[in-house]
């Protein structure tokens, strides 16, 4: 695979979950500790690999349908799970091999980096600071930083706009068919990592430029 055709990219735009961090047991927790203090008992882990990356509200609401719970009990779930979330976050997740140095690569080849998440920002920024993948980044916005959250392209221009780049020289980097649908639509080449959380959906089957095993391939497939 060779994408040295894309040629003067000045910047990336890098997905967290399931791109960066495998955060599925921090999810696990937390949704764990809401339902618990609500009466219920937690959702399968296989469960939450499918739904997560579309922001806290479609994961919480999906979860409580899951879980045999009522709807009337999201803001009381939302504000259950934000406590546990903020107590845990980071405990039990891993940082992808590759990932920090896929990233540190790419920094160094002199492209302004931006990481652009549906999480909100009131746990991305700790967890790439507690990950040591706060410093990569020039901008982080979690899912809370604009109106729409990805798979509109509103973050991706906004985050163009930022970094004073324009959409088809920014690569979006990212694990599903919501960064793959956001960045078509806002105009950006786009790579899909294989191993992230694509709502059980093979990952080639998400329109990308290019699928790769890890981050840290990028930087020679761009050579």
């Amino acid at each position: 695979m060779d994408l040295s055709h894309w040629g003067g990219l000045d910047a990336a735009i890098v997905d967290l979950d399931g791109t960066l961090v495998d955060t599925v047991g921090d999810f696990e927790l937390a949704l764990g500790g809401a339902l618990r203090d609500l009466g219920y008992a937690p959702v399968s882990r296989a469960f939450i690999s499918r739904t997560v990356g579309k922001g806290t509200e479609h994961l919480i609401r999906r979860t409580l349908a899951e879980a045999g719970a009522p709807d009337t009990l999201y803001e009381a779930a939302d504000a259950r799970y934000r406590e546990h979330y903020l107590r845990i976050n980071g405990q039990a997740s891993i940082v992808y091999p590759g990932a920090a140095e896929g990233v540190a690569a790419l920094k160094a080849r002199g492209l302004k980096l931006a990481c652009v998440t549906n999480k909100p920002a009131a746990f991305a920024l700790p967890l790439l600071a507690a990950k040591g993948l706060a410093a990569s980044f020039e901008l982080t916005y979690g899912g809370d930083a604009f109106e729409r959250k990805k798979p509109d392209p509103l973050p991706l221009l906004k985050a163009c706009e930022a970094l004073g780049t324009t959409p088809a020289r920014t690569l979006m980097i990212g694990d599903s068919q919501n960064d793959a649908q956001a960045a078509r639509a806002a105009g950006c080449p786009v790579v899909l990592v294989r191993y992230g959380y694509n709502h059980g959906e093979p990952v080639e089957a998400a329109g990308a430029d290019a699928v790769v095993d890890r981050i840290d391939e990028l930087a020679a497939l761009l050579a």
